[in-house]
C-alpha cells in the first residue's frame, strides 16, 4: 500500500475538507477587496460575485436567488428561522403557540425552540424510531391548529439518517403550520428541492458541503410569511440579515455548491463504495459491530457504528494521531454525556457511549479506507484485551 498521509480525516460529520475550487474562489475574491454595498466599480464587482454565489446556492436546493439569505452558518440560519417565525407570529396569529421539534434536531434548532418557552410557547418533541427516523404517526398526533412551526432536519448530523421531510411538511401544512428544515448535513450530498419538499424555511452550511467555515444561508420561501429580523443594522439583505457580506466566503460557498451539483452522482457512488469497503475490511479483522441506523436511508458515505465491548471515546483518542473520528457523545464538565440523538433512538447510556461515527468524503481514497479500517481494528483489539472485555 502506498504511503498515506496521517491522520486520515474521517470526521466529515463535523466538517468537510474545503474543495480546491472553493479555496480558489475564496483566494481570488480576497485579492479583489471591496464592499458589495459600495457604488463604485469594485463594489459592483463584489456585488456581482455575491449575486452569482446566491444563484448557485439557490440552484442547489431548487430555490430562486431572491429566496436566499446569507448568514454566518447554519446555526445563525436556524436561530433566524425559529426566532423570526415566533416574532412574526406574535403580532399576526397569536393563537398559534405550539412548536414541534423532532427529538434528533441539532442543538442549533432545539435550543432556540426551548428558549421560546420563556415567551409562552408550547414546545413539544416528536419522537423517532429505533433507527433514528422521525415517527410520522406520532408526529401527526402532535400537530394541531395551534401549531405555529414544525422543525425537522433533512439528515441527522450524528447518524446520517435521512428524514421524511416531505411527509412531515404535508402533515404540518394541512393544519396551517409552517415548516423549517435544517439541511446542513444533507445539502450537496443528496438531492434537495425546496419546491418538491414544500418547506417554508431551510438552513444551509458552507463547511458541510466542501466550502469554508463561517458562511451559510437560509432559504425563505417567497410565499411563506415574512420573518422578523433578530439583528439590526445597515439594512443589507432586505434588512433580514444586516451586515457587510463576506464576499470571499460567499464566493467560495457558491463555488462549493456548483461543484456539489456537478459531482453529486459521483460523490454518492464513491461514498457508498467507501463505506461498504470499510465495513468489509473491519469484518475481515473479525471486528463485530452494529450499524445504529439499521436499514434506514443514510447520507452516502456516512456510518454510525456501535461496538458493544468498547468505549468509543477510548477508541477515538487511541487512534487520533492516525485517524480522525468522533463519537456520539459530548463532554460536559469533565463527564461524557450520551448523545441526545442516541438516547432518542432508545440506546442505553452504555450503548450510546460505544457509538462512533465516520464520514467518507469526496476526497477519501481507497488506500485511506483500507488503512483506517486496519488501524481501527488494531486499536479495538488492544482496547478490548486491555479491559478484559470482548466485542460481541
Amino acid at each position: 500500500m502506498p504511503d498515506v498521509p496521517l491522520p486520515i480525516f474521517l470526521d466529515g460529520f463535523s466538517t468537510t475538507p474545503i474543495a480546491p475550487e472553493a479555496r480558489d474562489a475564496l483566494l481570488l475574491a480576497l485579492t479583489l477587496p471591496a464592499n458589495a454595498g459600495s457604488s463604485h466599480y469594485a463594489g459592483e464587482r463584489a456585488a456581482n460575485t455575491v449575486m452569482a454565489a446566491r444563484t448557485s446556492v439557490a440552484k442547489l436546493v431548487g430555490a430562486a436567488p431572491g429566496e436566499i439569505i446569507f448568514t454566518s452558518g447554519a446555526t445563525e440560519a436556524n436561530n433566524l428561522a425559529v426566532f423570526g417565525v415566533a416574532q412574526s407570529a406574535a403580532g399576526q396569529d397569536p393563537k398559534r403557540q405550539r412548536i414541534v421539534v423532532s427529538s434528533v434536531e441539532h442543538k442549533a434548532v432545539s435550543a432556540p425552540a426551548e428558549r421560546l418557552k420563556q415567551f409562552g410557547f408550547d414546545v413539544v418533541v416528536a419522537p423517532v424510531d429505533r433507527f433514528g427516523r422521525v415517527d410520522l404517526q406520532a408526529t401527526s398526533s402532535l400537530i394541531d391548529e395551534q401549531t405555529l412551526l414544525v422543525c425537522v432536519m433533512a439528515a441527522n448530523n450524528e447518524t446520517g439518517v435521512v428524514q421524511p421531510v416531505a411527509e412531515v411538511t404535508a402533515i404540518a401544512h394541512a393544519h396551517g403550520a409552517l415548516v423549517h428544515c435544517d439541511a446542513a448535513q444533507a445539502a450537496g450530498k443528496i438531492e434537495l428541492d425546496v419546491v418538491a419538499l414544500e418547506v417554508d424555511y431551510l438552513s444551509l452550511s458552507g463547511h458541510k458541503l466542501y466550502g469554508p467555515m463561517g458562511v451559510g444561508a437560509l432559504y425563505v420561501s417567497a410565499i411563506a410569511p415574512k420573518l422578523e429580523p433578530v439583528q439590526f443594522g445597515g439594512g443589507q439583505q432586505s434588512g433580514l440579515r444586516p451586515g457587510t457580506e463576506p464576499v470571499p466566503l460567499i464566493a467560495a460557498f457558491g463555488a462549493a455548491c456548483d461543484l456539489a451539483m456537478a459531482q453529486m452522482a459521483a460523490d454518492t457512488a464513491h461514498g457508498r463504495e467507501s463505506a461498504e469497503a470499510f465495513l468489509h475490511r473491519l469484518a475481515t479483522h473479525q471486528i463485530r459491530f452494529t450499524r445504529t441506523t439499521g436499514e434506514a436511508d443514510v447520507i452516502p458515505g456516512s456510518l454510525s457504528l456501535m461496538i458493544n465491548a468498547l468505549e468509543a471515546e477510548d477508541l477515538v483518542m487511541s487512534v487520533s494521531r492516525q485517524v480522525s473520528l468522533s463519537t456520539g457523545s459530548a463532554c460536559t464538565s469533565g463527564q461524557i454525556i450520551p448523545s441526545h440523538v442516541l438516547k432518542a433512538m432508545g440506546k442505553t447510556d452504555d450503548e450510546a457511549r460505544s457509538v462512533f461515527r465516520l464520514f467518507f468524503s469526496r476526497y477519501t481514497t481507497p488506500e485511506e479506507v483500507e488503512l483506517s479500517a486496519d488501524i481501527i481494528a488494531a486499536a479495538v483489539g488492544k482496547l478490548t484485551r486491555a479491559t478484559g472485555r470482548f466485542a460481541q
